[in-house]
């Protein structure tokens, strides 16, 4: 996964295209465009103004309380809805009882179990393709599945294409942000 870094009063967020250059381009984020941030998610995270999710190495989760104190940017939790979203791709078995806990938290942020059908057919190969290489069994979440859309962690023929990207990851942000914005509605792709 590629971290964004903390740099004064800005952050510097690395390009999905980043794995394939020995310099990785950035993207440069002011204080000023980040809505909240969670350094006790894991891994710790900001979320723009623009709704997207920008990761931090766990070591940085005090550099990153500081930087939120200092632009005043508030300290939120919010749902792990990729997580919930993801659970049945882990490389461990999941129990009935699981899985009713994973339906009922995801109906909390508006996902029926048609959507979270649809989701989940729309992401699971990609992401079994991705933990096949991982065999993780503790945690998939967003961080894993913009990894695996991006990245050398799947095959070529489970990628998302930097041409589908953009959407790819626009849909999986909203997705993110359900039972935390007001009034946010589940994305179609």
């Amino acid at each position: 996964m590629l971290h964004s870094v903390l740099a004064g009063d800005r952050i510097l967020r690395p390009t999905p295209d980043a794995r394939s250059g020995a310099a990785a381009p950035v993207d440069v984020v002011p204080a000023a465009a980040v809505r909240d941030a969670d350094p006790t998610a894991t891994p710790p995270e900001v979320r723009t103004v623009a709704g997207e999710t920008l990761f931090f190495p766990a070591d940085r989760k005090n550099e990153l309380e500081g930087f939120c104190r200092s632009h005043g940017i508030p300290l939120v939790s919010r749902p792990d809805v990729w997580g919930d979203l993801l659970e049945p791709f882990l490389d461990t078995e999941f129990t009935p009882r699981r899985r009713a806990a994973t339906a009922q938290a995801l109906a909390r942020v508006g996902l029926d179990e048609a959507a979270v059908a649809d989701i989940r057919a729309e992401v699971g190969p990609l992401m079994l393709a991705y933990n096949s290489l991982h065999g993780d069994w503790f945690h998939l979440g967003l961080p894993d599945l913009r990894d695996a859309a991006t990245g050398g962690s799947t095959t070529e023929r489970y990628r998302i294409g930097p041409d589908r990207f953009p959407a790819f990851q626009a849909w999986a942000m909203a997705i993110a942000d359900l039972g935390h914005v007001p009034g946010a509605a589940v994305p179609v792709r």
